[in-house]
């Protein structure tokens, strides 16, 4: 092994054609490696163990490459150092003014629902249970994808989609605490019968205030609609054709028509198990959600800032809310803000603004959800940069848990096109990197000697083929520090590009004293 540095680009202006080299690394006897901003939208997987040198190395690198080319960006935060570790790269390329840190004791703010609800391409209602429901899944452990799984999250995305269509109706938007409310106020009646709230006027309920005040909307809509016709044409309609206008001409009818059944109808006629598990974990969710800071932070007052900012003004959103301090109910937000997030990223023109910007994820594991390969397969016409690092496989099977999780992962890490692997005691991460970098053949001579009947020797050679690099070489990389002149080594694997050797790999040597030069960025 032979490792090279990883150098700066050149130092004129980059700008943001996929073709301008972020890393310049050193080839023997020829022009240097060019490692793009092409390769950087395609995604970056780093592995490496604990103390491998994998965020102070080729993490800081990259790190501090996108943010001096001007990339706009998300990062979220499992460890509590994260944070002040993005201060100080900032403060090194100077983008200290683009930096945004959501967190509490801070006035920047992001509104969710309200964010959502902005969206009028598609159905709203839909849209926001998408989204609720892709944190749920991504928070749930699922035993092993079996057709129980499809029944539960089937039915917990209609009662979702009912209860959000319900307070659309009714006031025209959704605030969590009025989803937690009218949840936890969902008639009960095994019977199906209508329950007494719906006749007694006295201490209504959130959900009886929702129904309610949607079928007073639904029936000024009826009357106004029937005051259209003179009273001639209403005696020559019968009941039923009467009816059948109203339907195709008021669509908030249907809607409260569905209401009514879905609610007295198809949820009243569970099992009361059934029913009690199906509550409970929508309850759970949202009481999680409601609690601060997530609540203060995430929900609760107006937007200060869009997604859309990290593009049109190249803004750093550091959500800061680690995983290691607020554990799951900050892992869920920031699952639900990174959804949101790449959506927004999706849809952009790039045409019209060809920013690149990166998703950010050290210990990666902690943020992963079902949409997240779909996302990437997209992500390079939307010039998104993914960096996702973490310590070993194993650690995204545990995550990503279920009936093949072990294929499940491979073939998302499949679609990111840079892999960088560090120092590491797995054997299964070693073992898979050993078989990505490949095996080519060598030539091997053997040497025979006899001393029966007189002495004799011969030579034979062939060509034997074997892996390129060994899982156990991967132990011995160097990690940084003062023992290794803060160095750190890893390989360096590029789908569709090859180094000087001919091979797609090549052992990279990263500073951790490595300061990225202010570059002009337009």
């Amino acid at each position: 092994m032979n490792p090279t540095h990883a150098l700066a680009g050149s130092q004129h202006e980059l700008g943001w054609n996929l073709d301008s080299p972020l890393l310049q690394i050193p080839e023997e006897g020829g022009k240097p490696f060019a490692w793009t901003i092409r390769n950087a939208v395609e995604g970056v997987q780093v592995f490496g163990g604990i103390g491998s040198g994998k965020t102070s190395g080729s993490g800081r690198v990259l790190a501090l490459k996108y943010l001096a080319n001007g990339f706009g960006g998300l990062v979220l935060t499992a460890k509590t150092d994260e944070k002040a570790h993005w201060q100080e790269m900032c403060r090194l390329t100077g983008r200290t003014d683009d930096l945004i840190i959501v967190e509490p004791g801070q006035l920047n703010r992001f509104n969710m629902l309200e964010y959502i609800s902005t969206d009028r391409d598609s159905s709203l209602a839909q849209n926001i249970v998408q989204v609720l429901h892709t944190v749920i899944s991504a928070s749930q452990e699922k035993s092993s994808g079996k057709q129980e799984d499809a029944f539960w999250e089937t039915a917990l995305d209609m009662v979702m989609f009912n209860i959000v269509d319900l307070c659309l109706l009714a006031y025209g938007k959704v605030t969590l605490q009025l989803l937690h409310d009218v949840a936890q106020a969902m008639p009960q009646n095994p019977d199906g019968q209508p329950t007494p709230s719906r006749t007694d006027k006295k201490d209504y309920s959130a959900y009886d205030r929702a129904f309610i005040t949607a079928q007073q909307k639904v029936d000024r809509l009826v009357e106004e609609f029937r005051k259209r016709f003179p009273a001639a044409d209403l005696q020559h309609l019968t009941d039923g054709e009467l009816t059948q206008q109203e339907d195709e001409a008021i669509p908030e009818l249907r809607r409260m028509q569905q209401l009514d059944n879905f609610f007295f109808e198809v949820l009243n006629k569970l099992s009361s198990k059934t029913r009690s598990i199906i509550d409970f974990s929508l309850l759970g969710f949202l009481y999680g959600l409601l609690q601060d800071p997530c609540n203060t932070l995430l929900f609760r007052h107006a937007s200060t800032f869009t997604p859309e900012d990290c593009y049109t003004k190249g803004k750093i959103v550091v959500i800061n809310l680690p995983v290691k301090k607020y554990h799951a109910v900050g892992r869920d937000c920031q699952i639900m803000f990174k959804y949101i997030w790449q959506r927004a990223m999706e849809i952009r023109d790039t045409h019209h603004n060809g920013r690149p910007v990166f998703l950010w994820a050290d210990e990666a594991q902690h943020f992963l959800h079902a949409h997240d390969a779909e996302y990437q397969a997209t992500a390079r016409s939307s010039r998104i940069a993914t960096v996702y690092i973490s310590q070993n496989l194993p650690n995204y099977y545990a995550n990503m848990s279920g009936e093949r999780s072990a294929h499940r992962v491979k073939s998302f890490i499949g679609t990111l096109g840079t892999k960088i692997f560090h120092a590491n005691a797995d054997i299964e991460t070693n073992t898979y990197a050993a078989d990505l970098i490949g095996e080519a053949y060598t030539e091997e001579t053997q040497s025979a000697k006899s001393v029966a009947g007189g002495f004799s020797a011969s030579e034979t050679t062939s060509w034997v083929l074997r892996k390129m690099v060994r899982p156990e070489e991967f132990v011995g990389l160097k990690t940084g520090g003062p023992d290794n002149d803060y160095k750190v080594v890893g390989y360096m694997h590029v789908q569709g590009k090859r180094f000087a050797s001919g091979f797609n790999h090549k052992a990279v040597t990263f500073s951790q004293h490595y300061v990225a030069l202010n570059q002009a960025t337009r």
